[in-house]
């Protein structure tokens, strides 16, 4: 029997090391800035994509060889931006997995995946839809009425929006004259539907991906065009900032 289990032993040994060996060739290795390895983004993003997919990634140094690669001088496909950069992925051409990993972090669920990372209680970083709509929205030129009445049928299912919402809204979700009041209001309005949990139920027409027909939305869905964020946009701009008292600690 001894002899048995050892003749299994050296016959399976073998197998498993063949196995480590073809997994450490199939991980796909991605390089990527030291300041931005540093967010602690990456370390977040790319278990969740092998976890769903079954391929590994291997962070590699960014001068080092590399299927997937990280960049802020426009090479690739924009992907995010934040906290300084625009971010950008280029792929290896010929690698079928990269143009995998390429076409997920720039659809639906890696960009919802990508909004969810927060650091310090912020989200420093935002998805390309995002920024596609900023650079459409250089100039304020929505019309702040019809962004009244917008941001009421809208938004007023959860926030309190003016004195006509006050007791239509979530008492949890916080009001327009709160968010006026944080820091980085302009950028949270603009690229509301990026953060959690809009994208569940948010389409923006020409930037967001449709919903999954597997997976509908929980609720009426929201459905809005740039124009319509524009004159949203105006609507805020006239709100006067809620005063607390004392500076607001954004979470």
């Amino acid at each position: 029997m001894r002899r048995a289990a050892a003749a299994m032993l050296a016959f399976v040994m073998p197998a498993f090391a063949a196995q480590d060996l073809m997994a450490e060739e199939s991980a796909l290795r991605f390089s990527a800035p030291a300041n931005l390895v540093e967010t602690g983004l990456l370390k977040y993003l790319l278990p969740r994509y092998s976890l769903k997919t079954g391929t590994r990634l291997e962070l590699v140094g960014e001068t080092e060889t590399a299927s997937l690669r990280l960049n802020s001088e426009g090479k690739g496909r924009l992907v995010f931006s934040g906290p300084e950069n625009d971010w950008y992925l280029e792929t290896e051409p010929d690698s079928e997995n990269a143009g995998k990993f390429e076409e997920w972090l720039a659809g639906d669920v890696g960009q919802r995946t990508l909004a969810s990372f927060s650091a310090n209680g912020k989200q420093p970083f935002t998805p390309a839809a995002a920024k596609k709509a900023q650079k459409v929205n250089v100039v304020a030129t929505g019309d702040a009425v019809q962004g009244e009445n917008l941001a009421e049928r809208h938004c007023g299912r959860c926030h309190m929006v003016n004195e006509k919402t006050r007791m239509t809204t979530i008492g949890s979700t916080p009001s327009f004259a709160l968010m006026r009041g944080f820091p980085d209001w302009s950028n949270r309005f603009e690229a509301f539907y990026a953060l959690n949990p809009h994208p569940a139920f948010t389409i923006v027409a020409e930037v967001t991906e449709p919903f999954d027909e597997t997976r509908p939305p929980p609720i009426a869905p929201l459905e809005l065009s740039l124009q319509d964020i524009e004159a949203i946009l105006a609507f805020v701009r006239t709100i006067e900032p809620a005063d607390l008292g004392s500076p607001l600690k954004v979470q």
